[in-house]
């Protein structure tokens, strides 16, 4: 029993329960309070998912995966995001546009064989704004694209994470058709929504550095703190992936002035401060700027053959 971390039982409970309860009870007579319930309890499903993959709040992987099986924001599947972000916790590998699955950075030769709208496209996604409205659309039409390759080719795991997904997805849409929302507006007003939400924690989490700690941001405080599980303390993470998402404030607290030297400076006060000087202006270049800058050696756009296929969710 000591080993099971109840707040975080606590919080998978309340998170499912007030998702259903704003279906059930709020939707037939405030249907905007209903479904905003529902994107924030949506977005926190995915910061929960984020934190059952890395061991919590059991020591099993199986009991921690049942705990929140049912996703609330639809497309990932719980297995297919774990295979791909224990590979993007390599964090010599990180920002790395091959071996890095969650790297927003392209290669120049897969930049280079892009149609310039896609181009133009990218560009605006590497503003605030642009992957707040953008991000979750670009992000699920590519991960979605890719599955289709890894199905098409049998990659190991996949077709088993996709058939999990799928059966997890019936009690959830069931119980969306239940409350009377219909499922286009659950995407556009829950889903679409709840991933815009996560996209503020992720837009800047990480940057090139010489120096692999040096890539991994801190953002002091904010109030979506709780709804992003700390995670805003991502040096801290990344460091000690095994700390719970409680801990995470208490041991950046304790070391201050060692988690800012460690990640050289890479610190913001909040999320608006990042805001005031993103929203409209891209934080980074599309193209990674130190590695795979090599186009002339592959004019038609095709991949080196050293370069394994990407597992990244976001669009190729």
């Amino acid at each position: 029993m000591r080993r099971i971390e109840w707040p975080t039982v606590a919080l998978i409970i309340a998170c499912y329960g007030l998702w259903a309860l704003a279906g059930a009870l709020l939707w037939p007579g405030a249907p905007v309070v209903a479904l905003a319930v529902m994107a924030l309890m949506s977005a926190l499903h995915s910061s929960l998912v984020h934190e059952n993959l890395h061991g919590h709040p059991t020591r099993n992987r199986l009991v921690n995966e049942a705990l929140v099986t049912l996703p609330l924001s639809l497309i990932y599947p719980y297995r297919r995001y774990r295979a791909t972000h224990l590979e993007h916790h390599h964090d010599a590998r990180l920002t790395d546009p091959i071996e890095d699955p969650e790297s927003y950075y392209k290669a120049a030769w897969a930049h280079a064989r892009m149609p310039r709208w896609l181009q133009a496209l990218l560009v605006v996604n590497n503003t605030m704004i642009g992957r707040i409205l953008l991000g979750p659309v670009l992000g699920a039409a590519g991960f979605l694209a890719q599955e289709a390759r890894f199905l098409r080719f049998n990659a190991q795991g996949v077709r088993l994470a996709w058939g999990l997904h799928l059966l997890s997805l019936v009690p959830v849409l069931m119980l969306v058709w239940a409350f009377g929302v219909p499922l286009w507006l659950y995407l556009v007003a829950v889903v679409w929504p709840s991933l815009s939400l996560i996209s503020v924690r992720t837009y800047a989490e990480h940057r090139w550095h010489d120096a692999p700690e040096g890539r991994t941001i801190i953002v002091e405080r904010s109030p979506l703190s709780w709804l992003f599980l700390n995670n805003n303390l991502h040096i801290v993470h990344h460091q000690i992936p095994a700390a719970p998402w409680y801990a995470l404030p208490r041991l950046y607290a304790e070391s201050r002035a060692h988690w800012q030297a460690l990640n050289h400076g890479y610190v913001y006060r909040n999320y608006w401060q990042l805001f005031r000087a993103h929203a409209l202006r891209p934080k980074e270049p599309v193209v990674h700027p130190v590695l795979h800058q090599i186009i002339a050696a592959h004019p038609d756009g095709t991949s080196p053959p050293s370069a394994k296929l990407p597992l990244d969710g976001r669009a190729a």
